[in-house]
């Protein structure tokens, strides 16, 4: 009865449209390529396995001047051949690398569509990012678009050095598409309401103001919520999926990454003052080098003076030793050796009976959270 209910839950909560490329082997480069898709040689293609035993179809889209990486997960009814065009926008008007793939029964990924194996699927990507493409994990910006957001926060709560995350008309959860609830439910799927809060990154929230598949109620609290906020973007009379054409998108997406670039150039000199000091340090816990967002825009990098005057991290409490220069004590930022490691407490208490998927049944009938098309012929069928 549980793999009946999860195959059709799967069925009703998720809309995979019919692929839109084919892939290949290209004969001169013996690399993977997609076919029917403009400007398919700026994308490399790989396959990834995730832990569900599943196929996943990625592409990666260079950019040589970039520094950082977005991670993408696209909306409901979209694959990386619909996207592809969208990617190379974001990585030539951004100038960041751009990594996209298809979800289980997306595209030419095999498998079937569900909460869980979504997750997994991002987790198989990402591990692609670190071990094929070298990309560190505090260069890495995660991007999600409405269900998107489901596995872009999941992943995001158990990466605490990453750079960034972008919520593009996410949800608060599958059933409050439909419904007001106060508290999660053992049913819900994708609860970004109670992940949110462990997030410990700039957040930055784009929303329509005229969504009529997702309210921007949901983008709203999802601010609220974030630890860390960056301005949102709501933009008046933007819908669900027509964001990008709206002029001042790419305007603060671009003004975010410029942030995120001076945040990083500001840990980097902040590191440099702390090797030039003439003073031991004795440093026992890790450098936290994660200045507010409001801090790193009201102050440009640290002047030559200003270095100088920097107050020492722990200096010898013993007055009769004399200043001397260490170098060997320097204790670089701890990075998490398990990208997958426990997530925090909380995310594990909200996430009890996470296999909401599998029960969730006939009530995700009407949720088309990015196929506005599946949207309106299902409630054309239900009049």
């Amino acid at each position: 009865m549980g793999g009946v209910s999860s195959t059709i839950a799967s069925k009703l909560a998720f809309f995979p449209p019919e692929a839109s490329y084919q892939v290949d082997i290209d004969e001169q480069t013996q690399k993977l390529k997609l076919l029917g898709v403009s400007q398919s040689e700026k994308g490399e293609v790989s396959i990834v396995q995730t832990k569900k035993g599943h196929y996943i179809f990625s592409v990666f889209v260079r950019n040589k001047g970039a520094t950082m990486t977005l991670l993408y997960s696209h909306g409901n009814a979209a694959d990386i051949g619909q996207m592809f065009q969208f990617f190379v926008e974001l990585s030539d008007r951004l100038r960041v690398n751009v990594m996209g793939y298809d979800y289980a029964g997306y595209g030419r990924s095999n498998g079937e569509p569900s909460e869980q194996n979504t997750y997994a699927d991002i987790e198989a990507v990402y591990k692609c990012l670190k071990e094929i493409y070298e990309v560190k994990e505090e260069d890495v910006i995660l991007y999600g678009q409405s269900i998107g957001s489901g596995p872009t926060l999941e992943l995001a709560t158990k990466l605490p050095q990453i750079r960034g995350v972008i919520l593009q008309s996410a949800i608060l959860s599958g059933l409050r598409v439909m419904y007001r609830i106060k508290y999660s439910l053992w049913l819900d799927i994708y609860k970004n309401i109670d992940k949110i809060p462990n997030v410990s990154c700039p957040v930055l929230v784009i929303h329509g103001t005229e969504d009529d598949i997702v309210d921007i109620s949901h983008g709203k609290k999802l601010w609220e919520l974030s630890k860390m906020k960056y301005e949102p973007l709501w933009v008046k009379g933007g819908n669900h999926c027509d964001l990008q054409v709206f002029p001042q998108f790419f305007t603060h997406l671009k003004k975010f990454i410029i942030s995120l670039e001076r945040q990083s150039d500001y840990c980097q000199t902040v590191e440099e003052s702390i090797i030039n000091l003439d003073y031991t340090l004795d440093i026992t816990n890790e450098i936290k080098c994660r200045p507010s967002i409001e801090e790193i825009e009201k102050s440009s990098r640290i002047s030559t003076e200003q270095k100088d005057q920097i107050i020492p991290i722990r200096p010898s409490t013993d007055s009769k030793l004399k200043p001397r220069i260490s170098f060997d004590k320097r204790e670089k930022p701890r990075r998490s050796m398990d990208y997958f490691g426990k997530s925090r407490s909380s995310t594990d208490q909200s996430e009890r009976g996470r296999n909401s998927i599998d029960r969730f049944g006939d009530m995700m009938r009407s949720v088309a959270m990015c196929n506005i098309d599946c949207l309106k012929q299902t409630l054309a069928e239900e009049d």
